[in-house]
């Protein structure tokens, strides 16, 4: 009988081998690991790949663990840890790619995953192609016979375009195109990432796995097909983290599943009571038919967050500097996934230098919120105080929405 996937975040992880039978690790520090004899010096160094104690950097029981409960709710063959997300996406993408390779990007990618495809693989001699996130079987045109990496994001940041995953990944294969998809978004629980044809599913598990705000950790969990040479290649490139951190990633699991239906019945409300007010033009939360995609979140996805945008009838700056500087629940800050509600402005401009071939199709200020697990009507309240500023400075400059 299998267990379900809320019952794995439970027992994820639990070995008794790195439990010694107690409900949690514990956190094992350690740089040197030193043998008693020849043979088992010779042991540990025959199976180092293998979660056996070594060296350090390869990990303590305490990261074994973390990594074991990691490859079973997302699957795969095996999970790299790394000090925070974008160095699991940048050294994901460098253990497969090589001077005078090509890689499609999803123009809708995170900000820092862009300046390294244009600032590190460039200088690397590695080429990168931005592509639409809604491209579907057009992804064909773009393929090039040096191309080695086809790279996701869904739903796409900031904007959270859904992709069309499978689509993607079927047409990827049938060139041997490696396919990566940063899956922080459905932190492992709502999107099986190798279901849907992904090789490498990367978390930012600073959002949601660790859930605290208070930690830097990365993730990435490949299939049996790319799980040696990705292990293999980010160990040579130094990778690795606190072990403290892990136990702190692997403590966010247990509540992972509670804590995202929590976020995303918040979340959704706070979206359908944006959907009636007069200054939102539309609503980007993919629960939503309103954000480009909704369709494949509908058939892909088994649940939501609390990420989303929405976008307002127009851009004002001093009436959105109103509305964001009074807020009492909501903070500003470049992180989501904790506990806490947090809102961002980006205003239409801004996306000219983070796009190149996705045009946003709006013209008013986009907001990102993060819903945290604060009583929702007091949410909704303080968002309400905050429109009600913003249309003071509308109204001042007779702006008619």
């Amino acid at each position: 009988m299998s267990e379900s996937k809320q019952t794995k975040f439970i027992t994820a992880g639990r070995d008794k081998k790195w439990t010694n039978g107690v409900v949690n690790p514990a956190v094992q520090r350690a740089s040197t690991v030193v043998f008693d004899t020849v043979a088992e010096k010779h042991h540990a160094t025959v199976n180092r790949a293998n979660k056996t104690l070594f060296y350090g950097r390869r990990g303590t029981t305490t990261h074994f663990a973390f990594q074991d409960a990691m490859t079973e709710i997302e699957g795969g063959a095996g999970c790299a840890l790394y000090p925070c997300g974008t160095a699991a996406i940048s050294n994901a993408i460098l253990s497969f790619v090589e001077t005078g390779d090509h890689v499609l990007m999803v123009d809708t990618c995170y900000e820092p995953t862009r300046d390294f495809c244009d600032k590190i693989l460039k200088k690397l001699g590695v080429e990168t192609t931005y592509y639409p996130p809604t491209i579907g079987e057009g992804i064909r045109e773009l393929v090039k016979p040096n191309t080695k990496v086809l790279f996701l994001e869904s739903p796409g940041s900031i904007t959270m375009e859904v992709q069309d995953v499978p689509t993607l990944a079927r047409i990827a294969h049938e060139q041997d195109i490696i396919v990566m998809l940063d899956n922080t978004w459905a932190a492992g629980v709502n999107f099986s990432p190798f279901d849907h044809g992904v090789d490498i599913s990367i978390q930012a598990a600073t959002k949601y796995i660790v859930g605290h705000s208070d930690v830097m950790l990365g993730t990435a969990v490949a299939n049996e097909k790319c799980w040696d040479q990705l292990r293999e290649q980010s160990y040579l490139m130094g990778q690795c983290v606190s072990p403290d951190d892990a136990y702190l990633g692997l403590r966010g699991i247990r509540t992972l599943d509670v804590r995202l239906r929590q976020h995303a019945e918040n979340s959704l409300r706070v979206a359908q009571w944006l959907q009636s007010r007069p200054e939102v033009d539309h609503v980007r939360h993919p629960a939503l038919n309103t954000c480009p995609g909704n369709e494949f979140f509908e058939r892909d996805f088994t649940g939501g967050n609390g990420l989303f945008s929405f976008v307002l009838k127009t851009s004002y700056p001093r009436a959105t500097t109103a509305l964001l500087d009074g807020m009492k629940h909501f903070s500003m800050g470049y992180s989501w996934g904790g506990f806490e509600s947090l809102i961002l402005a980006n205003e239409p401009k801004s996306f000219n230098s983070l796009r190149t071939v996705a045009n946003p199709n709006f013209e008013g200020t986009l907001i990102r919120v993060h819903i945290g697990l604060e009583n929702v009507d007091d949410l909704i309240a303080d968002l309400e105080a905050g429109l009600a500023r913003y249309n003071v400075l509308l109204a001042e400059k007779k702006v008619t929405l």
